[in-house]
């Protein structure tokens, strides 16, 4: 209460704390959190590159997307993996739309491409290299790929016999004509220069 007014201070999120896929699934929309192994997990703390670098590839792939059958989702679509695990990507592909989506809750099957954009803090790196990176093979994910904004690539993997990942494409530079995505070239250059132009290059500051 400030001065005898009581603020409207929405409760943290629960943390650590079991949770169904069910419930997870009813959470408010724009709810943050992650389920894995049954239990809430924060997010990502997206860092500004991050941002650029997502909203640039979302202009890029809806723009490709309109000419064709496909559907392309943003950050807070809601994947259900298993009872235990529930994933929201960075970005996800339909190469079809020969599916509907749920109205409310998760989808329970899964889209041809995942996108994660790496950010430099190493828990997040091992959350996109190696725990996702098997989650997704197990949900049945053809394609995923990752952008690493402060190595500047971009690694395309697909989901081989054996059910485990291969790499399709490695780059940094150049044009990328995607595999598996008739018609999508991908200019990394420009993608990088968005970068360049959105952020400013000094260090951060060490102030509080």
């Amino acid at each position: 209460m400030v001065h005898g007014v009581t603020l409207d201070a929405s409760p943290p999120e629960p943390y650590g704390q079991p949770m169904s896929i069910e419930e997870w699934e009813q959470m408010d929309e724009d709810a943050p959190g992650e389920l894995v192994d049954g239990r809430l997990e924060e997010e990502e703390v997206a860092d500004s590159p991050h941002e650029v670098i997502v909203s640039a590839l979302l202009y890029v792939l809806l723009t490709w997307a309109r000419h064709g059958n496909r559907r392309v989702l943003s950050s807070e679509a809601r994947y259900a993996l298993s009872d235990r695990r529930g994933r929201k990507p960075d970005i996800s592909v339909f190469l079809t739309r020969d599916r509907k989506l749920p109205r409310r809750g998760a989808t329970r099957y899964p889209p041809d491409i995942m996108i994660e954009v790496i950010s430099p803090d190493p828990r997040n790196r091992r959350r996109d290299r190696i725990e996702k990176l098997n989650e997704y093979a197990a949900f049945g994910v053809r394609w995923y790929w990752l952008l690493d904004t402060e190595a500047r690539t971009l690694e395309i993997l697909r989901l081989g016999d054996e059910g485990r990942y291969v790499h399709a494409v490695d780059a940094a530079s150049g044009r990328v004509d995607v595999p598996g995505c008739e018609g999508l070239t991908l200019d990394l250059d420009a993608l990088w220069r968005e970068l360049d132009d959105a952020i400013d290059a000094a260090a951060p500051s060490s102030r509080d």
